[in-house]
């Protein structure tokens, strides 16, 4: 999701740890710089003579003289890679709600086993990270930036150590991202031949035959992907985001807003004006900081949707966790929304 759309969850000043910044030069020599050593294991992390590299989405060869083990990452890569069996030993991004359950961007993490370096948009401890001796950092990316690397420190973040990501926006389809997950963990040393994920990717497949079936056998459902916060309603287009151009590319048929912010993902409307696209299903926003269903109920124009009146509303699992286990969910849950889903707009 833009950095624009996250204005909506709580920002907290960026406070730089100044012993942190002591900390650069020695884990600079001893993780190793963007650049790749040598031609060997571009794009699939393979490396000689014991180093390891990985050729990340943003055309970066990241490089270390053995292949990480103290690694920190966003929530959701996080939780990605621990679904393919490894393991973080920090991490940043939503990851516990304020009565301290795990977020659902944790997913199966086991989130009083990591350390948590900042809970929110913009928060990021420094000091907390140069302590865990980093060797890797990873995260996604939408538009070419490091998603939830406060930009205001994003310099002294990425220069403590090499550093990877994953594009999740822009011209890449949720199969891919999937795909260049899935890449990343073999690298750090996952099997990716394994009964788990052997299974996992197999009940994706499947799943996206379930969400084509159910498009060709209930055509002309229209879906509208919102977000709800207490002053506007968000429509998303479905050309930014990998599982929204994947989802079109199974045949769901998506409203595109028609006057678009500037970064061109959606478009505030006020709550009166929120009734401006009726649709059959909407996908709506589940992350924490978004309004629910339950906190909009007593919005009138909400109420009045047709999707809404219909109980056509289905969660969108806006950053959804890039595992193939994470995602059969999503689609299967697609799927049955669609097939049962009544023409109402």
């Amino acid at each position: 999701m833009p950095k624009s759309r996250t204005s909506s969850f709580t920002r907290r000043g960026f406070v730089a740890a100044g012993g942190a910044l002591g900390l650069v030069a020695v884990l600079a020599a001893c993780g190793g710089t963007d650049k790749a050593k040598g031609d060997g294991g571009k794009g699939n992390g393979a490396a000689a003579a014991g180093a390891w590299t990985f050729k990340d989405d943003l055309g970066k060869d990241v490089s270390s003289p053995a292949k990480p083990k103290n690694i920190v990452a966003f929530t959701g890569t996080a939780a990605a890679l621990y679904d393919y069996g490894v393991t973080v030993k920090g991490v940043f991004g939503p990851t516990k709600t304020a009565d301290g359950k795990p977020d659902v961007q944790a997913g199966s993490l086991d989130i009083s086993k990591v350390e948590i370096l900042g809970n929110v948009y913009d928060e990021f401890n420094v000091e907390k990270f140069a302590a865990l001796q980093p060797d890797l950092l990873v995260t996604n990316s939408w538009d070419g930036t490091y998603w939830y690397v406060p930009e205001a420190s994003k310099d002294k973040i990425l220069g403590l150590a090499p550093h990877a990501a994953i594009k999740v926006g822009g011209d890449v389809t949720l199969d891919k991202a999937l795909e260049r997950t899935a890449e990343l963990a073999k690298s750090l040393g996952a099997d990716l031949n394994s009964k788990k994920t052997v299974d996992s990717k197999a009940r994706f497949e499947a799943a996206a035959a379930k969400v084509r079936e159910a498009t060709k056998a209930n055509p002309g459902v229209k879906v509208l992907v919102g977000s709800g916060s207490d002053a506007l309603f968000y429509a998303s287009t479905p050309d930014t985001s990998a599982d929204l151009k994947y989802f079109k590319q199974l045949g769901v048929e998506f409203i595109t807003p028609d006057k678009l912010d500037e970064g061109g993902f959606f478009e505030g409307l006020s709550w009166e004006n929120a009734g401006k696209y009726k649709a059959d299903v909407i996908l709506l926003d589940n992350r924490t900081g978004t309004l629910q269903p339950e906190q909009l109920k007593d919005r009138p124009t909400w109420a009045e949707l047709p999707a809404v009146k219909a109980g056509q509303v289905t969660p969108r699992v806006t950053e959804p966790i890039y595992s193939y286990d994470k995602c059969a969910q999503i689609l299967e849950d697609l799927a049955k929304s669609i097939q049962n889903a009544k023409k109402v707009s």
